[in-house]
């Protein structure tokens, strides 16, 4: 197939942001935890930042991503998902580097989800916290816990090694939106 022959795609329209999508790679799987964060979990859409743009300097060369969903409360990030299909524990090095290097301070918390089930990290540490989407922290449990939690920043050297974890493992997230260079449908 010739290399400027585009492939047309479905969209949908995204649960938080009511933007037209690709409905393509793991959306649904996002569209789902999106839902479960705002039915089940009580996070207002405002708080949940969709396809954030990342652009981070490794070994000196730029690299720009995209997250999944960062949750934000009273201001801050509080937590990185990462929604994926298939062993959402082969998701755990790159979720938890996310929440890591994704601000100045740690983002306290790390989630990789299919829609049906999660694992939940402690970022700052490192460590697996909870398996299910019931051990998602709440958006008042989220309140709560940034009343008392004072962000640490990384350190430097900690910092550039862990930007070179992050992106070995998101390089290989090929077929997400950001990479699409096809065009929806023509009955779209």
């Amino acid at each position: 197939m010739p290399s400027d022959v585009q492939k047309p795609y479905d969209t949908i329209t995204d649960f938080a942001t009511g933007r037209k999508i690709p409905d393509i790679g793991t959306e649904p799987h996002r569209q789902k935890v999106e839902k479960y964060l705002y039915e089940q979990l009580g996070y207002p859409l405002s708080s949940m930042g969709v396809d954030v743009e990342l652009t981070l300097e490794v070994a000196g060369e730029p690299y720009h991503t995209q997250l999944d969903i960062v949750l934000t409360v009273q201001d801050r990030p509080f937590m990185v998902i990462k929604c994926a299909a298939g062993s959402l524990d082969s998701r755990e090095k790159e979720v938890i580097t996310a929440a890591r290097i994704m601000a100045e301070q740690l983002v306290p918390y790390a989630v990789a989800s299919d829609g049906k089930t999660a694992v939940v990290y402690d970022a700052v540490n490192r460590k697996k916290i909870g398996e299910g989407l019931n051990q998602i922290p709440s958006y008042e449990t989220a309140k709560k816990f940034l009343k008392t939690y004072v962000p640490a920043p990384i350190l430097e050297d900690r910092r550039e090694r862990e930007k070179i974890i992050f992106k070995s493992y998101d390089s290989m997230n090929l077929n997400v939106q950001r990479n699409v260079q096809q065009k929806p449908r023509d009955d779209e």
